[in-house]
């Protein structure tokens, strides 16, 4: 039986850890014309400014959610956030965009490390029944990070540039490292003894890599061969796994796990069309309404405040209730909400896009938790880290495909230049044209969550709590 004192000092460290890395990309979003300016950045630069912290994420959380689990979760917890406040702090001294971009992979390596972790963690605290309400908390802290970044990084940059935004997070990480180490005793293996697939682990990552790359080349020749070659790697990963001993992903729980297989397919597609929307208003924003940073901060952040607002209640109901039901919601609402935004024009109301991003924020919560949930709460134990990775590979890999998204468009309709009044009817086509992109997106996302609802609801029936076999 699990103490309550440690049920509450993991839930505070995990949300206090899940707080820093996305208050980081949002304040990071609203400081990107500073950052430009100062180093001399093309809005092709900028856009991996985002891009290569999410790649690296994506390529690493796997491969750590298996380390967690055989070398210990806590373990590599603790190693990314001293990871990524090392890395934030060398963000402070960089003096060129390319060593900028080096210490953003570090920070993406750190963060996967952090994630790749912490849902395993929760799952591993938290029974059935329960885990719905900690992980509607843990997102809660994620989108209160989302939130307060472009307030509190648009004050930060606006009065002290944007290398303000990294000074502030610096004590915030070193304060998790303290409070993990001292208030958490306890370490989780389920696989101590088991080898980490490295070979899978360079496949994938490579696959990844390749794939991402391609979308900045697009539409040339080289992008469509890189796009290709990333995809043959990924199919190599997949064959290979089948047959690895020890694989870095177990692919009968995509083959014979409907729950655990359509819930990451809604969870990865969800975020490719939603990752992006808060780039793009950022230079909508900023660029063609002539809004400083922290105006434009306080209009984005009212999506993650409402994400904030509704994803405990959204987790509270997936305990209760399917929550595949809950999140295909949650998609449709998101769905609505992208269309909507669709029909920005330079002189769009600030009521109008303010209504609409409350909206998707709607959307947003009703999915994340009780998507998380039915993840973590179908497998077992010995896979809950891997679970975990894959979860948050899923999401890397949406958000960066996103982002990818609008790198592909940026790279076609403004190329190398830098954006100024002349190319601004181009930089508004191409907001549209990706939010058109992203709504098109959120339909197979819908028909994935409801997929797996006829296992869920078999599931709910024999046991409402979704208790697993390997939980007794």
């Amino acid at each position: 039986m699990i103490n309550k004192e440690l049920k509450r000092s993991v839930l505070l460290i995990a949300a206090f850890a899940a707080f820093i890395t996305p208050f980081m990309g949002s304040a990071v979003n609203l400081a990107l014309p500073s950052i430009g300016n100062e180093l001399d950045a093309s809005a092709k630069q900028l856009n991996w400014v985002v891009s290569a912290y999410m790649l690296a994420t994506a390529v690493f959380l796997l491969p750590f959610g298996r380390l967690g689990d055989i070398m210990g979760r806590k373990k590599i917890f603790v190693s990314g956030l001293v990871l990524f406040t090392i890395a934030t702090t060398l963000v402070i001294f960089t003096q060129n965009i390319f060593s900028f971009l080096v210490l953003r992979v570090f920070q993406g390596m750190a963060s996967a490390m952090i994630f790749g972790t912490s849902m395993a963690i929760i799952t591993s605290v938290f029974p059935p029944g329960e885990r719905g309400k900690a992980m509607g908390i843990n997102i809660t802290a994620v989108y209160a990070g989302l939130s307060s970044g472009p307030f509190l990084g648009g004050l930060l940059t606006e009065y002290f540039g944007w290398r303000s935004i990294f000074i502030f997070l610096i004590p915030l990480s070193a304060i998790a490292v303290f409070l993990t180490l001292s208030k958490v005793r306890t370490e989780w293996a389920d696989a101590r003894g088991e080898k980490l697939d490295i070979p899978g682990a360079l496949l994938l990552g490579g696959g990844l890599i390749l794939t991402i790359a391609g979308f900045s080349k697009i539409p040339g020749t080289t992008g469509m061969i890189l796009i290709g070659s990333g995809l043959i790697f990924i199919a190599l990963f997949f064959l290979y796994e089948r047959k690895a001993k020890q694989p870095l992903l177990d692919i009968n729980l995509l083959l014979s796990n409907r729950v655990f297989s359509f819930s990451n397919l809604a969870a990865m597609i969800h975020y490719a069309s939603t990752a992006g929307i808060g780039f793009f208003l950022s230079l909508y924003l900023q660029y063609l309404k002539g809004m400083d940073a922290r105006t434009a901060g306080f209009v984005i952040m009212t999506q993650p405040i409402m994400m904030a607002l509704f994803s405990v209640p959204a987790g509270r109901l997936s305990d209760k209730w399917n929550p595949g039901n809950i999140a295909s919601a949650g998609i449709a609402t998101t769905a609505i909400g992208i269309f909507a935004l669709t029909f920005l024009k330079q002189d769009s109301s600030l009521t109008y896009i303010i209504a609409v991003l409350a909206f998707i924020g709607l959307g947003y919560a009703l999915f994340s938790s009780p998507n998380s949930n039915a993840i973590m709460s179908s497998v077992g134990k010995k896979h809950l880290g891997v679970a975990s990775g894959m979860l948050g590979t899923m999401r890397m890999v949406g958000q960066t495909v996103s982002l990818g998204i609008a790198m592909m468009l940026i790279a076609i309709n403004l190329g190398d230049e830098k954006i100024n009044p002349e190319n601004y009817d181009r930089l508004l086509t191409t907001i549209r044209t990706g939010l058109i992109i992203f709504a098109v997106l959120c339909v197979p996302a819908i028909f994935a969550s409801l997929a797996r609802n006829k296992k869920l609801n078999y599931r709910h029936k024999e046991n409402p709590k979704l208790k697993n076999k390997d939980d007794e």
